[in-house]
């Protein structure tokens, strides 16, 4: 089986690094995948080569925007690629692209898959991964020990864009909570207790979290080191946002997390992980 990656950066290369068999990589910037490279993996110059060596294709972009060129631009994939093949698209996106995307390569024998994944660049390392899958069932039986092999869990929620809503319930359940996380520890600074201590015990009672065990630990060591960066989960929340007006619902926490992590600088939301949001409290930005 051939199979192609594009996108190998953050936690695009550690997802990659789990799929055995012959894999082609592609990248913006060919650097990110020199790692796959050495280990085998062979380059090529265009996502339009690449889809014309292999049978199935993982891709793990940036915004919206990408995806939407990558699969349904003239050099795009869909364009360039085949009837049987399965493409399998672990971006962060939007639902409504997504369908769109499934129903314009059905048109050409090509099933889509919308699979993005939580978990962040530690899930990505050690393949841990949670994925969660919109689009054709008959592709999804197919790929699924692919999917396993980079996950902890795979589950398949329905059509197309069902993958994608599912991602952004999950989103919207970190983005408050990680307002919780940097809360409570500038509560505890303020109290004047042991910061580290006070992580230790709440992390075993009723408050545990992922983002508290993992990324409260970040925010007292000055560790900003993206695991998920912070300009990429306002994306996330801004497509949310959009999904639940299109839903005629109100997620007032939500839309109190997105302006938090708006009125950080602009270095903090391009170069930071989301766990910067303790900068907000820090800097007593108001």
């Amino acid at each position: 089986m051939k199979i192609g990656f594009i996108g190998t950066g953050v936690m695009g290369a550690s997802m990659a690094g789990y799929l055995t068999g012959d894999l082609y990589v592609y990248n913006r910037t060919k650097h990110k995948a020199q790692g796959l490279l050495d280990k085998g993996a062979i380059w090529c110059d265009s996502p339009a080569a690449l889809v014309q060596e292999v049978d199935i294709v993982f891709t793990m972009l940036g915004y919206p925007d990408d995806v939407r060129e990558m699969y349904l631009g003239e050099t795009g994939l869909i364009a360039n690629g085949k009837s049987g093949q399965i493409m399998i698209d672990c971006t962060t996106s939007s639902p409504e692209l997504a369908a769109r995307i499934a129903e314009e390569a059905l048109e050409k024998g090509i099933a889509i898959l919308d699979a993005p994944v939580s978990g962040g660049d530690i899930g990505a390392k050690n393949g841990t991964l949670s994925t969660m899958v919109g689009g054709d069932a008959a592709a999804f039986l197919t790929v699924e020990p692919l999917l396993q092999a980079f996950s902890s869990s795979v589950s398949y929620f329905g059509p197309a864009g069902s993958g994608q809503h599912t991602k952004m319930a999950n989103q919207i359940a970190i983005a408050s909570g990680m307002i919780g996380v940097a809360e409570s520890l500038h509560y505890a600074k303020s109290a004047g207790l042991d910061v580290e201590r006070v992580l230790e015990t709440i992390a075993k009672g009723a408050a545990g979290s992922w983002s508290l065990s993992n990324l409260a630990p970040r925010m007292l060591s000055g560790d900003f080191k993206p695991g998920f960066y912070t300009h990429h989960f306002l994306k996330d929340m801004k497509i949310a946002l959009q999904e639940a007006e299109k839903m005629e619902i109100k997620l007032p926490g939500l839309a109190l997390a997105y302006s938090l992590y708006e009125a950080l600088s602009d270095d903090e939301k391009m170069e930071d992980g989301t766990h910067t949001i303790i900068h907000y409290y820090e800097n007593d930005k108001e």
